[in-house]
């Protein structure tokens, strides 16, 4: 007996969903090497992103738990379409209303590339009839209006329908009300973090901390906390959410654990306003007992007592914030300090320039590339400084 393939409805309401969690390009294996970690299978590194599978509890604990995740998309149909007619016949064979409410907007967004279906609003257009006819649901205008998206992505004819289990971009995690110039996101920070060898045991220092992203979210890996545990999240209006099972997986990942002893979080910025912010965010976040923020210029840096660990820092590229000649002397200084008082500590650095990178003087290996509001930004790592 030949096995009939999957169709549709197969897809949308198996038990193993097809999960997508979305990275920032370049970043990929870094997040697969988490998502592992924490338990989630096969964890396959793709362009985009990281591929895994597991049921609707284990989207929620990924919009929950993983640190360096942009957003979560579940994959709820995928069908050859030739033309219109085509995916508007396929796109109903789905069972939206086993995963859609009857009284929570859906927008839909779709995208052709390579294929006989290249009109995107039309194919959008499609789609959420399918949607309104299946499920009943209303249908929203724009994302302000609309809860729950649906996306499709038509290329090479090949139709693939996800929802967005996430909403707001998970780097929002509702703690940094407070920010300064060209603000790290949370999520690139974690992955750096991450890509540098932190792990939540040791200290984190950031010379120049702005709004503290990286300080604050050391704090949080060495706590144990989920970056996730203070925000919601759009798989909480779909039809496949049990409230009583998310409601305990939440509670549990607020509980806080105490970082190793003598494990301290520390950021300096040479502007007191800053350091104000960073001080508030830590507090929202719930680890301000953990973090120390402090007004120092570069010049009189100093390394804190006890031991060594991760400088990670932020500093300015010139293409926003100040000119790029006078940043080599800011580098150079930064460079100097470092490795003059302290040895066995090592440094991750982020820049977009490789030229203020040398400045510094540091014996720096290339890292990852990765994009950040519209810049190719590149990590820069040491071993343990002499």
């Amino acid at each position: 007996m030949i096995a009939r393939p999957p169709q549709p409805t197969d897809i949308a309401m198996s038990a193993a969903l097809d999960i997508f969690i979305v990275a920032p390009p370049g970043l990929e294996p870094v997040l697969a090497e988490e998502a592992a970690e924490r338990g989630f299978a096969p964890a396959t590194p793709v362009p985009g992103g990281v591929a895994v599978t597991g049921d609707w509890a284990e989207v929620w604990r990924a919009n929950l738990e993983l640190r360096g995740a942009t957003r979560v998309l579940v994959r709820v149909a995928e069908f050859r379409a030739l033309h219109l007619a085509q995916l508007d016949k396929r796109a109903r064979k789905v069972d939206w209303a086993a995963l859609l409410r009857a009284d929570v907007p859906v927008r839909v967004e779709a995208t052709c590339r390579k294929s006989r279906i290249y009109h995107d609003g039309a194919a959008a257009t499609r789609i959420a009839r399918a949607i309104a006819d299946g499920a009943g649901a209303p249908l929203a205008a724009d994302r302000a209006a609309g809860p729950v998206v649906v996306k499709a992505r038509i290329e090479d004819d090949l139709c693939t329908i996800s929802v967005d289990a996430t909403g707001e971009s998970l780097h929002r995690r509702g703690h940094k009300q407070q920010v300064g110039k060209a603000p790290l996101r949370e999520t690139l920070a974690a992955l750096i973090l991450r890509a540098s060898g932190y792990r939540g045991d040791e200290p984190v220092l950031d010379p120049m901390c702005g709004s503290g992203t990286f300080v604050i979210e050391a704090a949080e890996i060495a706590a144990g906390l989920a970056p996730g545990r203070s925000r919601g999240f759009a798989f909480e209006q779909l039809a496949t959410l049990d409230a009583d099972a998310w409601a305990a997986m939440r509670a549990a990942a607020t509980v806080r654990a105490e970082p190793p002893c003598g494990i301290a979080f520390t950021g300096y910025d040479r502007d007191g306003g800053a350091v104000a912010a960073a001080a508030a965010n830590a507090e929202r976040a719930g680890v301000g007992g953990l973090c120390t923020f402090a007004r120092h210029p570069i010049g009189a840096l100093e390394r804190p007592a006890g031991l060594p660990g991760l400088v990670a820092v932020n500093p300015p590229y010139g293409t926003r914030i100040g000119a790029r000649k006078a940043l080599h002397a800011l580098y150079d200084s930064l460079g100097r300090r470092l490795a003059d008082d302290f040895g066995g500590w090592r440094v991750a650095m982020v820049t977009a320039d490789a030229g203020l990178a040398r400045s510094t003087g540091l014996p720096l290996e290339e890292g990852p590339v990765m994009p950040h509001g519209g810049l190719r930004l590149r990590l820069y790592r040491t071993g343990p400084l002499p």
